[in-house]
C-alpha cells in the first residue's frame, strides 16, 4: 500500500493520487503569509497526460501516495523516433518516445543504466543516474593558467547537451554533471 502524505511534507519527485489522477511534484513552496494560515503551493505534473498544474494545499491536508514501479534499465539506442531500453533482468526491450523520457534525455547516452518509472504498467518517466560523466566535444579555448571557477564558458557535450563549464575545461575532457541541477561538478 502506498504512503499517505501530508501536503506540508511534499518534495520534488513525490508522486500522489488526486481526484483519480496521479501527479508528480515538480516544484513546491511553503508560504507563511503575515496574515492568515500557511499553505503549500505545488506545481505538479500529471504522469499520464503530461499536463502541468499549480495548486495550493493546506499543509495538514492528506494526500494518498501512488504506487510507482521502478525498474533498472539500460539505454541501448535511438532509431530516429523511438529510444530503446533493455530490462537488465529479463533482457526485454522497451521502446519509448521523447515525451515519455522527458528531461532525462539530456543526460543519457548509449549503454547507460537508468531507472524507469511506471504507474500501472504505463511508463511516465526515466531517471538518469544522479551524476553522469560526459565528454566535451566543443568549447572555446580557455586562458592558460586560469583555474578560477567564478566565470564560465559554454561547452557542448558528446550527447549534444550544452552547459557552462570553467575556463580550464578543454575539448576531449570528461566532466561530471549533477543531473538534478544540470550543472558542472568536476573534471575527471
Amino acid at each position: 500500500m502506498a504512503d499517505v502524505y501530508m501536503a506540508g511534507d511534499l518534495r520534488n519527485g513525490t508522486t500522489f493520487e488526486l481526484e483519480g489522477n496521479v501527479f508528480r511534484v515538480v516544484e513546491f513552496q511553503h508560504v507563511k503569509p503575515g496574515k492568515g494560515a500557511a499553505f503549500v503551493r505545488v506545481k505538479m505534473k500529471n504522469v499520464i497526460t503530461g499536463a502541468v498544474l499549480e495548486r495550493t494545499f493546506n499543509p495538514s491536508e492528506k494526500l494518498q501516495g501512488a504506487e510507482i514501479e521502478k525498474k533498472d534499465m539500460q539505454y541501448l539506442y535511438n532509431d530516429g523516433e523511438l529510444y530503446y531500453f533493455m530490462d537488465n533482468n529479463t533482457y526485454d526491450q522497451v521502446p519509448l518516445n521523447e515525451g515519455q523520457i522527458g528531461e532525462a534525455l539530456k543526460y543519457i547516452k548509449e549503454n547507460m543504466n537508468v531507472t524507469m518509472l511506471a504507474f500501472k504498467g504505463s511508463v511516465f518517466a526515466v531517471e538518469p543516474p544522479m551524476f553522469v560523466e560526459l565528454e566535451v566535444t566543443y568549447t572555446e579555448p580557455g586562458f592558460s593558467g586560469n583555474t578560477t571557477t567564478t566565470s564560465g564558458k559554454p561547452a557542448t557535450l558528446e550527447n549534444g547537451l550544452e552547459i557552462s563549464v570553467p575556463l580550464f575545461v578543454e575539448i576531449g575532457d570528461v566532466i561530471r554533471i549533477d543531473t538534478r541541477t544540470g550543472q558542472y561538478m568536476e573534471r575527471l
